[in-house]
């Protein structure tokens, strides 16, 4: 068992100590992540947050939930990958509440969504809204998304964290993507 591991579990168990260590050893992880969540929200837009904000952001968001019971580091990094999503998006609903009075118009979404991120937030919002509707329909393939497009894993993460095969993980993308490609009218 992983240094990381022991100390997740310890952190489940509600040691705060042993949480703050896990952070420790996976801050620079945790940057990169917060860094490709930030270029995917669009480099051209006005930010209040910067890659070190959006993980401490979302590291207090995670204490607050009081939800720190993970069985790996990769279980942890998918979740953290969701909680700089969900910042990130509360970010732009307040940015846009502010400019345009939350009014969202139709965009198109690029089935590509791996290789070309999205580069406004009207788009980032469609898409977190066409997943939502996908999760209703699948968990594990709004899950795949998630850790995929927003996580920035491979294949063979995702499918280690979700507990099936890399084949897997590629028919749910190719699910997924049919799915976001029908609901954002693309």
């Amino acid at each position: 068992m992983s240094e990381i591991t022991t100390l997740l579990r310890a952190a489940g168990q509600g040691d705060r100590l042993a949480a703050d260590q896990v952070v420790a050893l996976l801050y620079a992880d945790l940057r990169r992540l917060a860094g490709q969540r930030l270029r995917l929200a669009g480099a051209g837009q006005p930010t209040a947050l910067d890659a070190t904000g959006l993980v401490h952001e979302s590291w207090l968001r995670l204490q607050q939930a009081g939800q720190l019971d993970f069985a790996d580091r990769q279980h942890f990094m998918a979740y953290a990958a969701r909680t700089m999503r969900s910042v990130v998006i509360d970010q732009i609903r307040s940015r846009q509440a502010q400019r345009h009075g939350g009014e969202l118009q139709q965009v198109t979404f690029n089935t590509a969504v791996a290789e070309l991120p999205p580069q406004r937030d009207e788009e980032i919002l469609r898409v977190h809204e066409a997943l939502a509707e996908l999760a209703a329909v699948d968990a594990r393939l709004a899950q795949v998304v998630e850790m995929r497009y927003f996580g920035g894993l491979l294949e063979a993460e995702i499918a280690d964290a979700l507990g099936v095969t890399e084949r897997t993980v590629q028919r749910d993308w190719q699910k997924a993507r049919m799915f976001l490609s029908l609901a954002l009218g693309s």
